[in-house]
This record gives structure tokens, sequence and C-alpha cells, in this order.
């Protein structure tokens, strides 16, 4: 087997398995080797008799998933002299030429508060969390209690994570970020700063020998309480390697929505979702004929659960046609929005079937929402039956509002979008500009699933053939 080095790239990589902090947080930019450098750092302590790490996840999904971390640790252990894998414990373990067992790297993970005590009594000499944004504050600090060892290794915390401007993370690691801009401070990024954290209140100083002072800590076990802490910036322009197998990765990232562009490509800490962030009338064309060369169309539903409600501003019931052309940019070509009652709203919806299907034949979907719980999937399959005939499907409704509408977005933001003239056009704007800080967001939903089942059935027949 042809020999394999691993080592961090120069830059951000290198700040992070150098650095002598406690803990230590790499952040930033999505495809910056934050992951292929977390898994670097056990090596480091392969040799070392009796260290272990551990690598936690949010959930065990998160471990395994297609060209995740596992399938990253793989590529990466495997060819190391003494490495074995054990996929039934998920761990890796790295032994001497005499077979005996040095050292060992697992992967867990925790998904909720009460998990933590899972590890009462544990000994970990280094606790890793990859994406730290998704574990909580309380999982966090308590894990802290399970950093220790007798290798002879000091105990030490590594985390990698994506921003996340309402995270606790963000608050932790506020020294090393412009409150403006929410932007690394590049000449922060690496300094080491020291904490105490007494109940939820945490108290920062430059060296350690303030907070002995400030909390009177006389004893050497008192002196050992603050812990050194550093946060490491990185983007993507600090992973050459992925730039040169994969160029194409910056593209995409360049083509996000604006939030999601500023955090995975820019690595902003303080941008958050607002009114202007997702969709603007400005980035589209207007049209005022039904393009020739539609190669799919979908009408897309949000249902009302209500018609009332408590504040005198009931749901509305939306319908939005979405239609794909073949050179791949697309077109909304309708937009129903009523407020009607409970028992109207089967009769609209098969009567705008059979109007689309007269406009646009066979190759006319359409997308019902399905509510959690056993009673939205009994009114999605009711739409369904009744809609036998035409080609129709019910899917269940997951995620944020916003990560549905981020495929569509990221089409309207690069002018892949055009939208016919048409009497609905003010209201479908003000909402869509409005979202998601709007009162109703009926036909962003619309919108969401009508875009996405044109685009999963495009995805869905490229690699079927």
């Amino acid at each position: 087997m042809p020999q394999v080095i691993l080592k961090p790239q120069k830059g951000p990589q290198e700040r992070f398995l150098a650095t002598a902090a406690d803990i230590c947080i790499f952040g930033g930019s999505a495809g910056s080797g934050k992951t292929f450098a977390e898994l670097l750092v056990p090596l480091r302590f392969k040799n070392v008799r009796g260290f272990n790490c551990v690598i936690f996840r949010h959930n065990a999904n998160q471990i395994f998933s297609a060209g995740g971390l596992w399938d990253e640790a793989l590529s990466m252990y495997a060819p190391i002299t003494g490495a074995s894998v054990h996929k039934g414990d998920s761990a890796w373990t790295f032994s001497n030429s005499s077979g005996e067992v040095l050292s060992k790297v697992s992967f867990r993970h925790i998904e909720r508060d009460v998990e933590v005590h899972n590890y009462q009594g544990s000994q970990i000499c280094c606790i890793e969390y990859d994406e730290l944004t998704h574990f909580t504050k309380y999982q966090f600090f308590y894990m802290l209690s399970r950093n220790r060892s007798k290798c002879g290794i000091k105990p030490f915390v590594r985390a990698t994570c994506n921003p996340d401007a309402d995270s606790w993370v963000a608050e932790f690691i506020a020294w090393w970020i412009d409150q403006d801009t929410g932007y690394p401070i590049p000449e922060r990024s690496g300094k080491i700063r020291y904490f105490i954290r007494r109940g939820d209140e945490i108290t920062w100083a430059f060296k350690r020998e303030e907070l002995w002072e400030k909390f009177n800590l006389v004893t050497d076990e008192e002196k050992a309480e603050p812990k050194s802490v550093t946060f490491i910036g990185s983007s993507i322009y600090d992973n050459q390697e992925l730039l040169k197998v994969n160029p194409q990765y910056l593209a995409n990232l360049k083509a996000l929505p604006e939030v999601e562009r500023e955090r995975l490509l820019n690595g902003n800490w303080k941008i958050k979702p607002s009114a202007g962030k997702y969709f603007k009338r400005t980035q589209v064309e207007m049209t005022d004929m039904i393009p020739a060369d539609l190669v799919s169309v979908c009408r897309g539903w949000d249902i009302a659960a209500t018609e009332d409600k408590k504040d005198g501003n009931p749901d509305y019931t939306s319908g939005v046609l979405i239609g794909k052309r073949k050179d791949g940019t697309f077109v909304v070509l309708d937009v129903i929005n009523m407020r009607i009652k409970a028992g109207e709203v089967e009769k609209l919806i098969i009567n705008t079937a059979m109007s689309d299907r007269s406009k646009y034949g066979m190759k006319c979907k359409i997308r019902i929402p399905q509510d959690p719980g056993a009673a939205g999937k009994i009114v999605a399959h009711s739409f369904v039956k009744k809609l036998s005939g035409f080609s129709v499907r019910a899917v269940p409704v997951t995620g944020s509002k916003e990560n549905r509408a981020m495929p569509f977005a990221a089409q309207w933001q690069n002018g892949n979008v055009n939208v016919m003239v048409g009497s609905w056009n003010e209201s479908y704007f003000s909402q869509l500009e409005s979202f998601p800080e709007s009162a109703h967001d009926d036909m962003v939903d619309a919108s969401s699933d009508a875009f996405n089942e044109i685009a999963e059935a495009a995805f869905s027949l490229k690699n079927l053939i």
C-alpha cells in the first residue's frame, strides 16, 4: 500500500492542530476543511497508551450519512498501520507493532440533554464536537466534567461549526467576532482568553492570574479551574485542496440565497433571516406570455388549517403554479390566494386541477402538504383520493419554512425565475419580500412546495438516466 501523508494545510488548519488552548472552536464557512482537521487531531496521540477521543454529532444519521464523518474517517484512518475499525462500536483503535491497543477514537451522538448522563463516570481525554452549534449549552458544559484522563496528555476540547447567530456559541465567542459586521476579527483568530463559569454566568480574562485574584483561587486545585479558550476563523479559500479537487463547490456556495451565502461562504455570525433577504421583485423578469418550452409544471398548495383565528387574521388557502423550461429556468405562471370556508377548499383544488390540466396537459402535477400527525395524514390522503386521475402527491411537511424556501430563493436571487403578469402580482411580491417576518407565508410555502416538486422530479430522473 502506498504511503499516505496526513497533515494540516497551512493557515487555520495548522493553527487548530497547534493551539495549546483547553478549548478551541474552529468555525467558518462550509468547505473550509474543518472535518478533516478534527479527525486529524486524535492521530497526534495514537501511540499514547490509554489516550481516548470521542467525536460527537447531534444524531447518529449525521455520523453515518454518505460522505460524512464516518466515511471521512474511513478514508483517513484505514491506511494507517495498526489501525482497526470497529463499526459495531462506532470506533477505531490504534495498536503498536506487538498488537497492543494503545488508543481509541469513538463516534457518538447526543441528541437530548438527558443523554449526557450516559457518560457519568467517563474519562475522555479529547472531546470533539462536529457542528457545535447543534449542541445545547447544557450539553457542552456538562461534558466538560467528563474531560479528564490519566494517560499523561492534558485533557482538551475541540469543536467545529458553521456560523449560527441564534446559538449560544455566537455569544460564547463574541470577543473574536466583529459585532457590527458579524465577521471574525483576523488579528484575534487563535488568540487565547480564559474564563470561569459560576452558575450560568461566565467571567472572562486575558490571564489566568486575573481570575485567580478575582475569585480568590489559592490552592493548586482552585488555580486549575480557569479554562483557556480560542476561536479560529476559517473559509473555503483556506482549503486549497478542496478547490483543486472540487472547484465547482465555491460556485455552489455563491449561488445560495443571501442569508445562507453570508453564513456558509462568508462566515457571518450576525446574519439572520429578515424581510428582503430571500426574495425581491427586482431580482426577477416579468413576462406576459406563457413559454412554449415548458417541460414540467406543478401547482403547490398551502391549505388553511382553520377558517378563523382568534386574532381575526385567518390564514389563506394558496395555490402557486410553477413551470420549468427546457433551459432549466423557472416561471411562476399563476397564484391563487383565498380566504374560504373549509368545505370550499376541496372544490377549489379540484376545479383548479381541471383548469390547469386543460392548459398544460398531463405534465401538470399537484403537490399537497401533509401536516404532522395522524389527522394531517388523513386529510392529505383524502385530497389525493378526491384527485384520482390527476398526477398528485402528498408530501409530509418537514424542516423550517426558511429551509424549505431556500432552493426556490436561490434560483430567484440568481435571476433564474420569471413571473407572469397577473392581478395577483402585487400581493405575491409583497408577501415574498416580507418573508419570513410577514404575518402570512401561505404563498411562500406553496411556492416552495411547487418548486421542490419539480426540482426533486428532475433530480430523480437525472439519476435514473
